[in-house]
């Protein structure tokens, strides 16, 4: 059984439709790569499956159970799905070693000894051991998003949805956020990654999906897509991203 199921998934702003009839299957311990132009539905889909946006046609079910009934413990769901967005939202006021520690032990009745011991195991895997009583604003950018990925972490999600999160850094800070997903896949996480680097999507996934106007106009392996795109739309998207030096 997949681990997330989207079936006919739609959602509209003010009666405009941002997803159109997405479907899309994620297995365990896969890599799923959302690519597409700005505004094609990417972070929205993402938001949808973490239940921060309202579905208004079709199912998602993770592990086989219907995540968008009414009946649905929001909370719940999100202990099981962690999400990192592009703007790292940290807490400003909390070090590094709070803002990886409060949802453990605020959400998930973790004992805080534990939870410091298994912070300080997690910062010291991806080289950040030094940074525990840092507040963000002493961080670059790439450790401060390196830091919101531990922290989605530290929670034991079953899946991990990642929105652009590279897409706020400078382009030196790029590489080491990218090593740390890289680092994920090979630890078996399921991920589903909205993202506008094409030659990190093509290394990394193992499934790439491709948007526009919130259609899911096609999937399949990156060494297909990449080279051999069947839709019209995705060879102009991939030929734009090659023009740009982006692929």
């Amino acid at each position: 059984m997949p681990l997330l199921t989207i079936d006919g998934l739609w959602k509209c702003y003010g009666g405009d439709p941002v997803l159109r009839g997405i479907d899309l299957a994620v297995e365990p311990h896969e890599v799923v790569c959302l690519i597409g132009a700005s505004g094609s539905g990417k972070s929205t889909l993402l938001r949808c499956v973490n239940l921060l946006e309202t579905v208004d046609d079709g199912v998602i079910l993770l592990d086989g159970t219907d995540i968008t009934a009414v009946n649905a413990d929001e909370d719940a769901v999100r202990r099981r799905i962690g999400m990192v967005f592009q703007s790292f939202n940290l807490f400003p006021h909390m070090t590094v070693l709070e803002n990886i520690t409060l949802a453990p032990v605020k959400v998930h009745k973790q004992p805080r000894k534990a939870a410091v011991e298994e912070a300080r195991a997690l910062l010291a895997r991806f080289g950040l051991a030094d940074k525990a009583a840092d507040y963000p604003d002493r961080l670059s950018g790439g450790q401060q998003q390196r830091v919101a990925v531990i922290r989605a972490l530290a929670c034991h999600p079953d899946l991990l949805l990642l929105d652009e999160v590279t897409s706020a850094l400078d382009p030196a800070l790029v590489t080491e956020v990218l090593a740390l997903i890289r680092d994920l896949k090979h630890q078996g996480m399921t991920m589903v990654i909205a993202t506008h680097e094409m030659s990190f999507a093509r290394s990394i996934a193992d499934t790439v999906c491709f948007l526009s106007d919130g259609i899911l106009l096609e999937q399949g392996p990156p060494d297909r897509l990449f080279t051999a795109p069947e839709q019209p739309e995705t060879r102009a998207f991939l030929h734009r991203a090659l023009s740009d030096g982006v692929l």
